[in-house]
């Protein structure tokens, strides 16, 4: 019997919080020592920004290890594709530099996000009112929900001869739901500029690119590359506390953002999987609503959004912002079997002279350290524990230096408290600006 060259070949890299932890730089930091990188879940909902030669890139459904060129990036099944979205994107990546028709690879099994989709999600966050859930409007839980239901339409079905009479008969399902909910689409823009029928056109011309695009089955690829020896990093989106199952329901993304996410979003087994990076700020931050026991809503809360430039990629809302809480992040290192931590945005954290953190959670009296079964159950409050802070710049340190002992102090906090070392601090936005504590994998040189 034949034994996989590479069995173990595959890391993954996820968030460990509600999402925007900096997943997008450290990916393009790691992307050189991997020969592909693939994302597994989510859509155009995801902002992973990157910042390198004095330019910044937002990313929303290419994997961020699209701009080196000598690394393969994979769309994978469990991801879902807006092809005119995709097509502003491989745009604006042009732009930059990238050559995106050279190293990105689509699945054919990805499903397809279509105009109605974004147009439904409008109505159905429009018919919640003050419960609404907080979507992007993108799509992403009308997409997921019709996949569920066996009736979507995914990018392999872009070459039917009856693709036509399949979008007009979903298109005209949606429309229905969508008045069955009180929602008049005249007058709707989707992202506050485009009709339904202009967006629907450029949508289809979006197509002619996606059939140019090297589609694979990526499942296949995936695999046969691994039995070569080839490495590959998957990449996450949102966070795991935004989860399907395991997030703060029904405030989360309609995917899985966790590890075994990673398995059916890219067809692989459980025993490929090697390390789990998981991602993680110094601090919280939260997009739209659901609970978030540690939130600040007063001027240090403020002062975390601005310092750490807090609004969304995707949306340009501002961002909840709030103390690092550790029953959250112990939860996600368990659901994740993370091996390594990333600490990122450190920096946001300079000027601070006392970092609080919470511990515990306060409810009828008694303390825990566990996340409950609703986290917005009423009373609940966090216990903080209060730390010093290092109260500097933090530069990358030259042999023989060291970080500052408060900030050291603040890692190695983490460190016990969650039973994983931290690997990586991030002290800035740039590719440049990070801090590798120890080699935590075996990396090309």
């Amino acid at each position: 019997m034949s034994h996989p060259a590479n069995p173990k070949g595959l890391d993954v890299l996820l968030g460990l919080q509600w999402g925007d932890e900096g997943k997008g730089k450290i990916v393009d930091v790691l992307s050189p020592h991997y020969d592909i990188v693939a994302r597994f879940q989510g859509g155009p909902n995801a902002g992973h920004t990157l910042e390198f030669n004095g330019q910044k890139h937002v990313l929303h459904l290419i994997p961020s290890g699209i701009f080196r060129p000598e690394t393969l990036n994979v769309i994978g099944n469990g991801v879902i594709v807006d092809p005119f979205i995709l097509q502003q994107e491989i745009a604006e990546i042009e732009a930059g530099g990238g050559q995106p028709r050279h190293n990105l690879l689509i699945s054919r099994k990805a499903h397809l996000i279509l105009p109605t989709h974004r147009l439904l999600d409008a109505a159905q966050e429009a018919a919640k009112g003050k419960d609404c859930i907080g979507s992007t409007l993108k799509g992403i839980g009308p997409a997921y929900a019709e996949k569920i239901a066996r009736h979507g339409l995914r990018v392999g079905d872009i070459f039917s001869s009856d693709l036509p009479q399949r979008y007009a008969r979903i298109r005209e399902y949606h429309l229905s739901l969508a008045a069955n909910l009180g929602f008049d689409p005249q007058g709707f823009l989707l992202d506050r500029k485009y009709s339904l029928s202009e967006y629907e056109a450029r949508w289809h011309e979006a197509l002619d690119q996606l059939r140019g695009m090297k589609l694979i089955d990526s499942e296949h690829f995936i695999n046969r590359s691994l039995d070569q020896g080839k490495r590959v990093l998957a990449e996450g989106a949102q966070g795991t506390m935004l989860d399907i199952d395991f997030g703060s329901y029904p405030f989360v993304t309609s995917s899985n953002t966790t590890v075994a996410g990673v398995c059916s979003g890219l067809g692989v087994a459980p025993s490929r999987i090697g390390q789990v990076f998981g991602i993680v700020k110094a601090y919280c931050t939260r997009v739209g609503s659901g609970p978030f026991p540690t939130e600040l809503m007063d001027a240090t809360g403020q002062l975390l959004r601005d310092t750490g430039r807090e609004y969304g990629s995707t949306t340009g809302r501002p961002r909840r912002c709030g103390w690092l809480d550790l029953p959250a992040l112990r939860y996600a290192v368990m659901l994740n079997g993370v091996t390594r931590l990333f600490l990122m945005k450190t920096d946001v954290l300079n000027a601070f002279p006392e970092i609080s953190v919470c511990t515990a959670y306060s409810m009828n009296g008694s303390h825990s350290t566990e996340i409950p079964y609703d986290l917005g159950t009423p009373g609940l409050q966090p216990v903080y524990q209060q730390l010093e802070g290092w109260q500097q710049e933090i530069h990358t340190p030259k042999p023989g230096e060291s970080l500052p002992d408060a900030l050291d102090r603040y890692i190695r906090f983490i460190e016990e408290a969650t039973g994983v070392p931290v690997a990586v601090v991030s002290i800035g936005p740039d590719r440049e600006e990070t801090i590798v504590r120890h080699n935590f994998v075996n990396l090309r040189a």
